[in-house]
């Protein structure tokens, strides 16, 4: 295993991942301080939803990075 696949690795265990169905909120960006449940998980972000658009009627969904939330609980 390479230096890089060592430092690739021990970013991921310190970053706890939100699963389908959480709660978090967001810590950093535009949307700061709000809050939204994790529709899509993907590797380096997740795809949230943090309300319904009263204009449209459609969902406001946005997308976060793993390190820049943090589960509600």
């Amino acid at each position: 295993m390479d230096q890089e696949t060592k430092i690739q690795e021990e970013k991921n265990v310190n970053v706890k991942k939100a699963k389908v169905g959480d709660m978090i909120e967001v810590k950093r960006g535009q949307h700061k301080g709000k809050t939204g449940e994790v529709l899509i998980v993907r590797d380096n972000s997740v795809i949230i939803q943090m309300g319904i658009s009263k204009k449209t009627g459609e969902p406001v969904k946005t997308v976060v990075n793993h390190k820049n939330y943090k589960r509600v609980i």
